[in-house]
């Protein structure tokens, strides 16, 4: 049976955030925690399968970030960030930190949290899968590590779901895949141009490593191809 950790201060919106775990998985044992101290005590002696925590508990403004460091200190137990703290700041901290996913409260609807409660705990549950990489060595993927995917060695700082979109293509390199089997693997938001922005998140994040990158190629009126670094030299 799955056992999870919600992390959360407020009393209201960790009885809420328990009430949508236990919807979403009738029988998962649930552990309540209101502060720093308490939560690293139950992970010192517990082995959950996800955690659910909110950055700052209390007075401390970033009691989140310690939590999250004993964490991959002691079992890499995977990490889902619920705060009320901008994501356009706090999101890439928190991947930095490898959590997996993080949603600002009272931007999210019960839906989006389950789907990416599901999505998290179906990825820790599945048998690991062996490591996609290029021929050319320059991308590495493993659905299982959040310190993936890489760039030439470097990672790449990416939400989960345009991770999921970059896994669709890159199993695919040199194939087109086309909007409608991409709506397949976002959680909502399933039209182009949703589908174009998480592309173009996919490009910056490259390019942030790499200014040169090119290898998404669009497909006008059809979706989008991975074309490998050699696959498209003259």
């Amino acid at each position: 049976m799955a056992k999870v950790a919600v992390i959360e201060d407020d009393l209201p919106t960790s009885n809420q955030l328990r009430a949508w775990i236990e919807s979403a998985r009738p029988g998962i044992v649930v552990d309540q925690w209101f502060s720093r101290d308490d939560a690293e005590a139950a992970i010192a002696r517990e082995r959950y399968d996800l955690v659910v925590l909110d950055i700052e508990l209390g007075r401390e403004r970033h009691a989140g970030v310690a939590i999250i460091n004993a964490i991959n200190k002691r079992h890499a137990t995977p990490v889902l960030v619920v705060s009320a703290m901008p994501s356009t700041i706090y999101r890439s901290i928190m991947k930095a930190l490898d959590a997996w996913d993080y949603l600002q409260k009272a931007t999210f609807e019960e839906a989006d949290f389950i789907e990416t409660f599901l999505e998290i705990l179906r990825s820790v549950k599945d048998k690991p899968e062996p490591a996609s990489v290029a021929a050319n060595d320059e991308l590495s993927m493993d659905p299982l590590r959040q310190r993936t995917p890489t760039w030439r060695g470097h990672r790449i700082n990416l939400p989960l779901t345009a991770q999921r979109i970059l896994a669709a293509l890159f199993a695919r390199r040199g194939q087109v895949v086309s909007y409608d089997e991409l709506f397949e693997v976002v959680k909502s938001g399933r039209n182009r141009d949703n589908i174009r922005k998480h592309v173009s998140t996919i490009r910056d994040a490259f390019r942030e490593i790499d200014p040169s990158f090119a290898c998404i190629e669009n497909i006008p009126m059809r979706g989008f191809r991975w074309a490998d670094t050699e696959s498209r030299r003259p």
